[in-house]
Parts: structure tokens; C-alpha cells; sequence
């Protein structure tokens, strides 16, 4: 097996075994937790009929195989004082993900990173209080990481998340 096959996706101490798959009620399940994260076991069993000890005993495996990661907020960032967002794409060196991901990671206001194929190489959502530090976390902290060799902002002025509604679908067909 290649190392970096091995590093990345073998089992090992501390590595996650392959999610099982899942069926209608774990799908189910997801939606309502996505939706309301803070539902208790009862309210999930009853929604989608099947007892309690199921319920628990299905969020379990759902949190063991990580397809469950956490538990969080939505947050309405420019209520929270978070009031400019951007997209910025980066252009990194050949090989250099691992090291660039890092340092994307300890950025203030880093919310979403991603590797991604095409015209650029990493795809980050940040949130920022203004412009102007917006700018300056563009100019003097990600243009400054050696390994970025260029990067675009475009700026978000409106922002919809998609609530895992009972009608949306959450497969592919």
C-alpha cells in the first residue's frame, strides 16, 4: 500500500474504521439532528419511529463511524459582529496542502477549507468584522505563507444556508 494511502485512509490507533452503510432511519435520523441538533433521544425515536434504545443505539454507531462529527450552532455571522465574508481562492506549491491547510486553520474567522481541482487549489470561507480586516488577513497574514503563490477574494453579500428540511433530499439519485 502506498504511504501516503497508508497515512490517510488505513486503520490504526486512533483512525476511524469505514462508516457501515446507512439506511432510511439513520438518513432520517441525520436530517433531524442537522435541523435540530439539540433534539432529545425520545423526540428523535418517536420522529422516526423506533424506540429509544435504537435511536440512542443508531446515533452511537453514527457518532462512532464519524459520520456524525459534532454538535454545534448556526451561527447568523454579521449578527455575531461578523459582518463581511469572502471566498478566497489560493494557488499553493505542488505537495505543500498539508503544511497551507495549518496555517489556514489557525486564521481568525476560518470557517471552511478546501482542496479542490481546477483553476485554483484551496477554496477558504472566512468571516472577518470589516473590510478592513478582512484585507489585512488576505494582504499581511495568507499572502505572507511562503507556500501561497496567489490568491482571489470575492466578497459574499448575501448568504443562504440550506436547512436539511424533511423535502430536501440528502442523496443523489
Amino acid at each position: 500500500m502506498p504511504a501516503e494511502q497508508m497515512a490517510d485512509g488505513a486503520e490504526g490507533p486512533g483512525q476511524v474504521p469505514p462508516a457501515r452503510p446507512l439506511d432510511s432511519i439513520d438518513h432520517a435520523i441525520l436530517r433531524l439532528l442537522q435541523t435540530d441538533g439539540r433534539a432529545s433521544i425520545r423526540s428523535v425515536a418517536d420522529r422516526v419511529h423506533v424506540s429509544r434504545a435504537n435511536a440512542y443505539a443508531r446515533i452511537n454507531r453514527l457518532i462512532e463511524d464519524g459520520v456524525i462529527q459534532g454538535f454545534g450552532a448556526r451561527v447568523n455571522h454579521e449578527r455575531a459582529g461578523q459582518g463581511a465574508s469572502a471566498y478566497i481562492t489560493l494557488k499553493i506549491v505542488q505537495n505543500s496542502w498539508r503544511t497551507v491547510r495549518e496555517q489556514l486553520q489557525a486564521l481568525p474567522g476560518a470557517t471552511h477549507i478546501a482542496l479542490v481541482s481546477g483553476d485554483f487549489d484551496v477554496l477558504l470561507l472566512v468571516h472577518a468584522p470589516d473590510n478592513r480586516t478582512l484585507r489585512e488577513l488576505v494582504l499581511t497574514r495568507i499572502q505572507a505563507i511562503p507556500e501561497v503563490l496567489s490568491t482571489r477574494t470575492l466578497l459574499v453579500f448575501e448568504e443562504t444556508d440550506l436547512d436539511p428540511g424533511p423535502d430536501r433530499p440528502t442523496e443523489l439519485a
